[in-house]
């Protein structure tokens, strides 16, 4: 995906534990807010999307119909490089990238 302007580009990102959200707030003003559990359960890794040919756009699950099966916690959260944020669950997993193309395309707002 083509990003001339940078819209997809945080400039905010804000992780309120007591609420189980996480916040971006996003270049162009759009906000978005996650369900911890479902941005979980929407890890993007090859793993948890059980292969290759399950990755992509054409695959991104939609957070608002995502009923997940347990709570996680975040462990760790940290930006990588200029694309995406990476999070270490409390669960041991930590091999998905969230870029921030994938976080716009999958924001429940």
């Amino acid at each position: 995906m083509s990003d001339p302007m940078g819209t997809t580009r945080p400039v905010s990102i804000t992780l309120d534990k007591q609420a189980r959200v996480l916040r971006i707030g996003w270049a162009d003003n759009h906000q978005s807010a996650y369900d911890i559990d479902a941005l979980r359960e929407a890890c993007p890794c090859a793993s948890c999307r059980g292969g290759h040919e399950f990755m992509g756009e054409a695959h991104d699950p939609d957070l608002l119909e995502l009923k997940p099966l347990k709570h996680y916690e975040v462990e760790h959260l940290e930006i990588s490089g200029n694309y995406a944020l990476h999070i270490s669950w409390d669960d041991g997993h930590d091999a998905g990238f969230y870029t921030w193309d994938y976080l716009r395309r999958i924001s429940p707002d």
